[in-house]
């Protein structure tokens, strides 16, 4: 899946909230229970999981429900939260095109 700066764009505070609590669940959970993200995000259980389903439309969650109901970061999900901190660090100021590959 390729880096859309267009998402990181348009994504907001509680969605990073709750990128940060999947990452931090994921210390002690290989699945991290939806309640738990919630709990961790200090969100109301509703407004997480519209934050969980923007970030699983865009890729950056990923969830299993077979044996355990639980979510995990992608690895764009991680891109993602670095990029983040990257910015609010002022290290990196925009996204520009794809200068080459390789």
């Amino acid at each position: 899946m390729k880096l859309d700066a267009n998402v990181l764009r348009y994504l907001g505070r509680d969605e990073f909230r709750v990128l940060t609590a999947v990452e931090l669940g994921m210390r002690n959970h290989e699945l991290v229970p939806a309640e738990l993200v919630a709990s961790i995000a200090k969100l109301k259980r509703g407004g997480a999981f519209k934050c969980m389903g923007t970030l699983l439309r865009h890729k950056l969650l990923h969830h299993e429900g077979k044996v355990y109901d639980g979510y995990r970061l992608t690895p764009l999900g991680y891109d993602f939260l670095a990029l983040k901190v990257l910015v609010n660090r002022g290290v990196i100021v925009g996204l520009g095109r794809q200068i080459g590959v390789g």
